[in-house]
């Protein structure tokens, strides 16, 4: 099937309004998600049906997903992708129940076999953090700032999402730094470097591919030829620091904030440095596929992700 070249993720702008989703928000703090359930399920469906590029891209994914592990009850259908879509409406309701105060620690399951949470406070120097767009971060970042009282830096290449942070924010999200980190100018590795000296943490997603001139490098992922930036390991390299991966997963009903090493240190010789960062992009993809598989409906990634189209039926 042939397919006009998508718009690049970070350019799409929002669907829907600001007024309904703050409504939905308001009513899920004061009726209850049970009582708004007909009308979360009447705008998820809105989204569905009128978002065709969605559709399909979530379609792929699922179609990639269960042909790289080999399960078949993995491979998409109508259902199974309209159940992704409301997956991603229930994340953005737990993203406010967390910032109302309604998820608290003592909903959340830690796993940590490392006990790298007790390194984290023990060490005077920050870390980073390397997420997905898997599961739920804003628990893992809400909790940072909430339960453990550390300043959580959350780079970010766009303003994309700007309604909703605006719904985190007069929830109460008042303290989560945003830095905007399009280029790895001096001025902002100085910045971050700064952070870091005072024991402060870096998060950045692994699996976002920057709007403006990011250096990107195509790997495997489940199967398939994918652009994964390089930003990440580019900075745990120029900042010398360590590198942990952090995802969040709703299993049977509870959130699995999960905390793993993956990089003491990342180096590189000068000649070695686009095969060195291959390697750890690499690495990354096929990790972040292996928990894809933790909660498959939970990747949410409504673009298309991979450099080949393929021909779905959504």
């Amino acid at each position: 099937m042939s397919q006009q070249p998508a718009a690049h993720w970070a350019g799409q702008r929002e669907r829907g309004s600001y007024a309904l989703m703050k409504l939905t928000a308001v009513l899920a703090r004061l009726l209850g998600r049970r009582l708004i359930s007909p009308l979360i399920y009447a705008i998820v469906l809105y989204f569905f049906v009128f978002g065709a590029q969605a559709r399909r891209s979530i379609w792929q994914y699922q179609s990639h997903l269960a042909t790289w592990s080999g399960r078949d009850e993995l491979r998409p259908s109508w259902r199974r992708v309209f159940r992704q879509f409301m997956c991603f409406a229930d994340t953005l309701l737990d993203k406010l129940d967390v910032w109302n105060g309604k998820l608290g620690l003592q909903q959340i399951t830690l796993v940590d076999p490392h006990d790298l949470r007790g390194q984290l406070h023990r060490q005077e120097r920050g870390q980073m953090l390397v997420g997905a767009h898997l599961g739920n971060l804003e628990v893992c970042r809400a909790l940072a700032e909430l339960g453990e009282h550390v300043t959580m830096n959350v780079l970010v290449h766009t303003k994309h999402a700007e309604q909703f942070n605006r719904l985190l924010g007069e929830a109460g999200a008042t303290h989560l730094r945003l830095i905007q980190v399009s280029e790895l100018d001096p001025a902002i590795m100085l910045q971050l470097s700064e952070r870091l000296e005072r024991g402060e943490w870096l998060a950045i997603a692994g699996d976002r591919v920057p709007l403006h001139g990011g250096r990107n490098t195509n790997v495997d992922f489940l199967g398939q030829p994918a652009a994964f930036p390089q930003g990440p390991w580019l900075l745990a390299g120029l900042l010398h620091c360590s590198v942990n991966l952090l995802n969040c997963l709703k299993i049977d009903g509870r959130y699995q904030v999960i905390i793993e090493p993956f990089a003491e240190r990342i180096e590189w010789k000068r000649s070695e440095r686009e095969a060195v960062i291959r390697q750890w992009v690499q690495r990354y993809a096929e990790r972040l596929g292996q928990r894809c598989l933790d909660a498959p409906l939970q990747w949410f990634n409504f673009y298309p992700f991979w450099n080949a189209h393929d021909d779905t039926s959504a």
